[in-house]
């Protein structure tokens, strides 16, 4: 067996050794209302092959969304991946490689990692990148930690058109740091006025563009508010690929940017993992959290690369420690780099157009469907509609047709009134028949 159960003795002897009681003062620390009062209801044992045909019934109950017509965003987006990149990120040299303590033995890791850092640098308009982070919500929870650092205040403001699971990573990182939190309610149509709560005790504001329903937002106004009072802007992303198109936030000040890097070289994967995003000016260098490599020359002037700075638990003492962060999500920012040096910048641009135009015909589509209401008036590839009944039943509907038509906004917000609110995204998949598609469904739906 490859796990061999321990003995009442043992257990007793191990908590003994630790001085700890029981089994449960392990977990003081955790909530009480997030513990869970009872086993999970699962069967206590099962075979491999019976375990193998449960899993694959429940597997069979998904539809996969290259199989249907896909308008699923709100985070996670579905665009097309070319061959090349997975080819390049299985090649064994690739897949195997460790992370690169020994630069002597790891410049083609450092090397990829160098060109990740200037291509993300690049998109955001901002001064320099790291290498890289778990996924855009926990660089999120990391920016405000580092704010927090910069301006020896502990008070985030959190714009209501932030994607609710990224600030609820930041309220779950705050609680256990006794930081300060205020989160405004949901902000449909991107009207919130952020500047008016901006004060001397706050270090940082929050505020996401393209945000969670889809608005565009100019931080401009916002940077220059929270500069004023010594504040920090931290502008976060989901959609990487708006970046081929809208004004990148290092252009309208922003001082941290943080985003989700699926989108680019990552297919949706259930879930995970992703690969989180995170820039910074040069003068916060120091507290920025992860790694970063850099440039160089050997002692025979050929050009090399290093780990600049490893400001990780790993690497130096927990207390000096900017981040407890454990990985660098290596083969996803590769295959993020793979990806965007087949774009190139004008490849870039041109897809963020098709995103843009493709969701452009299908809101127009929308607009004509009675009972239906476009919120935004501005949006990159996806938009929040309005609907005439709950939209959690519409899609249901829809997905026993056979289209994934969404998310709606009572998923990521349950009880905060917004239940008839979806949120749909349209990428370059799309085709021109599968808006038609949705579009007769829906009709037929609502």
């Amino acid at each position: 067996m490859r796990y061999l159960p321990h003995s009442d003795t043992e257990r007793a002897d191990m908590l003994a050794a630790i001085g700890v009681g029981a089994i449960d003062d392990l977990f003081t620390g955790v909530p009480a209302d997030k513990m869970l009062k009872g086993p999970v209801n699962l069967p206590r044992r099962k075979s491999e092959l019976e375990v193998a045909r449960i899993l694959g019934s429940l597997a069979a109950k998904n539809v996969p969304a290259s199989t249907v017509p896909f308008f699923v965003g709100a985070g996670a987006y579905k665009h097309h991946v070319p061959a090349t990149v997975d080819h390049l990120i299985q090649r064994s040299e690739f897949l195997t490689s460790y992370t690169p303590y020994q630069p002597e033995i790891a410049q083609g890791t450092l090397q990829y990692l160098f060109e990740f850092q200037t291509q993300v640098a690049t998109l955001t308009g901002m001064d320099v990148a790291n290498a890289s982070m778990y996924d855009g919500s926990t660089a999120c929870g990391e920016a405000v930690l580092m704010a927090h650092r910069v301006t020896k205040r502990n008070k985030a403001i959190l714009s209501g058109g932030l994607h609710p699971h990224y600030a609820e990573v930041v309220e779950t990182l705050s609680y256990m740091a006794n930081d300060r939190v205020m989160r405004l309610p949901a902000d449909v149509k991107a009207a919130e006025d952020i500047i008016a709560l901006i004060d001397n005790e706050t270090s940082c504001v929050v505020v996401q563009t393209p945000d969670v329903f889809g608005n565009l937002r100019n931080l401009r106004a916002i940077a220059d508010a929270c500069h004023a009072k010594g504040a920090l802007l931290i502008a976060v992303f989901t959609e990487a690929v708006s970046l081929g198109l809208v004004t990148p936030p290092g252009a309208m000040g922003a001082d941290i940017v943080v985003g989700e890097g699926q989108s680019i070289g990552n297919a949706l994967n259930f879930g995970g993992p992703y690969v989180g995003l995170f820039a910074t000016k040069s003068q916060y260098v120091r507290q920025m959290p992860g790694r970063l490599c850099g440039e160089t020359v050997d002692a025979e002037g050929r050009r090399g690369f290093v780990l600049t700075l490893s400001t990780r638990e790993q690497h130096i003492r927990r207390d000096k420690a900017t981040s407890n962060i454990c990985t660098n999500s290596g083969l996803c920012s590769l295959a993020f780099t793979a990806h965007m040096t087949l774009l190139g910048s004008e490849g870039l641009a041109r897809l963020a157009r098709i995103n843009h135009a493709h969701a452009v015909k299908l809101a127009d589509m929308l607009a004509n469907v009675k009972g239906v209401e476009v919120l935004n008036q501005s949006f990159f590839n996806e938009f929040t509609l309005k609907l005439g009944k709950p939209a959690a039943s519409v899609v249901e509907a829809l997905a026993a047709k056979k289209i994934l038509a969404g998310v709606p906004v009572s998923r990521l917000l349950p009880g905060a009134g917004l239940d008839d609110l979806l949120i749909l995204a349209s990428t370059e998949v799309n085709t021109d028949e599968d808006r038609a598609i949705l579009v007769a469904a829906l009709k037929e739906v609502l």
